[in-house]
């Protein structure tokens, strides 16, 4: 009798800055969703897609759940609740090198409140991190996270490593609910090429800021065009043949954020770019010019037009 194929939509949820974007590009293979220092760094539910013989899991990376200081962290925090109760399986992250604090019991309780009677998603502890700490502050970290939680299922794992990472793997795909394919073998996210250029060029703008700046960027692309070799936009060019322009722009919230942002001389933004432009080329497999414009969109975070404009 052969294994039945499992299929479904694993939420990777925790409070900021605990390992999410960076466990979700290593279970997808692939970078599909940006990664930093910066507390907050996720803002949207980015979908990666990890396809294998027996089952295929849809990985959605939610923003961490904080405790909302503007209307920009309010919907993110909505995004977030929004997002569990449509998943099969919540792979909650608790990060091995540091405490569990009360953003951790916050999430708890809203998971505990879904999980009554065991209705609603399936729950598996993720304790990341385990690379940064020794066998026994991890087998510590497992006791209080079993206590917090009672999970379904308990995985350490180090994603800076690759440590467990298959057996994480193999416990997500378990408590999925049998099922055919959900997405065609090669797609890897539902992220179209235009989001993951943005996300790439705020990545790279998040890089060396600090304060509250990062959480004033946000970036919009406005177009992409395929130009002819010298610049000739309105010159019909064969798709592949021309140069990949890309222009972009980078919002901030006052007029001395986009003087840090551009620095003196343009030097910032220039480094901005080059970072940018070199990981766009790798995700587009060819060469493009990046064409960066910073621009005011006063108090955006608080602002509902704003942020509809923003995509928020």
């Amino acid at each position: 009798m052969s294994t039945p194929h499992r299929a479904g939509f694993v939420a990777i949820v925790g409070r900021p800055n605990v390992g999410k974007s960076t466990l979700t590009n290593a279970l997808v293979g692939e970078k599909v969703a940006i990664t930093s220092s910066k507390p907050q760094t996720t803002r949207r539910a980015i979908r990666g897609i990890l396809t294998r013989p027996d089952a295929q899991i849809v990985l959605v990376d939610t923003p961490g759940v904080h405790r909302p200081r503007t209307l920009l962290g309010q919907r993110l925090n909505d995004l977030v609740r929004e997002t569990l109760t449509e998943v099969d399986v919540v792979a909650f992250c608790l990060p091995a090198d540091q405490k569990i604090g009360p953003g951790d019991r916050y999430i708890a309780q809203d998971l505990a409140e879904m999980r009554q009677g065991r209705r609603g998603p399936r729950l598996v502890a993720v304790v990341t991190k385990t690379d940064l700490v020794g066998p026994e502050r991890v087998a510590e970290h497992l006791l209080a996270v079993h206590e917090l939680l009672d999970p379904d299922e308990i995985v350490p794992i180090s994603a800076a490593t690759g440590r467990q990472v298959d057996v994480l793997v193999d416990v997500i795909a378990g408590q999925l609910p049998e099922g055919p394919q959900l997405y065609p073998d090669e797609v890897l996210t539902e992220e179209s090429d235009a989001d993951r250029i943005a996300e790439l060029i705020r990545e790279a703008a998040l890089e060396g800021v600090r304060d509250e700046l990062p959480h004033s960027i946000a970036v919009v692309v406005e177009e992409i065009v395929e130009e002819s070799p010298d610049g000739d936009a309105f010159a019909e060019v064969e798709p592949g043949s021309g140069r990949l322009v890309v222009r972009a722009s980078v919002f901030v919230e006052r007029d001395s954020q986009k003087g840090i942002i551009i620095g003196r001389g343009g030097s910032r933004l220039k480094e901005v770019g080059s970072r940018a432009r070199a990981e766009i080329n790798q995700l587009l497999g060819r060469r493009v010019h990046l064409d960066l414009r910073v621009k005011v969109a006063k108090d955006w975070q608080r602002d509902p037009k704003q942020l509809g404009r923003l995509g928020f």
